[in-house]
């Protein structure tokens, strides 16, 4: 394993059309198949309230790339410009949550921290 992590040789985690969903820390940027994951999970703009199309949004890194974040559908998110830099800039925090985003406010905001996100789009189907 050393000798291939010094070789910069990363493991790829393919889809099923034999598209990669994973590429580890050696690609900052997603790739198509990556981020039509990301288009079919969140449906355009993550955070809660916003409905802005996936085409509009950017892709953003749950745990930051150059803080050792993996380029991988499981660990980013679609942002509308707005929400990334309010991410960026206002202290927001996100996190993966049964492989569902929750954006945590800053203290400044809400002392008690109260996660949101936006319901699962089966969540809103009732049985029977």
């Amino acid at each position: 394993r050393r000798l291939l992590c010094d070789a910069c040789v990363v493991p790829v985690v393919l889809g099923g059309n034999s598209e990669v969903l994973d590429v580890g820390r050696t690609q900052r940027t997603a790739t198509k198949p990556q981020r039509d994951g990301l288009t079919a999970r969140d449906r355009g703009c993550a955070y809660p309230g916003c409905d802005a199309k996936a085409y509009r949004c950017q892709v953003h890194h749950v745990v930051h790339w150059a803080h050792r974040g993996r380029t991988a559908v499981h660990s980013m998110v679609l942002l509308c410009v707005t929400h990334h830099r309010m991410v960026h800039r206002a202290g927001w925090t996100i996190r993966m949550v049964d492989g569902w985003p929750e954006f945590i406010p800053p203290k400044w905001l809400d002392y008690t921290q109260t996660p949101r996100r936006k319901p699962k789009p089966y969540e809103h189907v009732r049985a029977g």
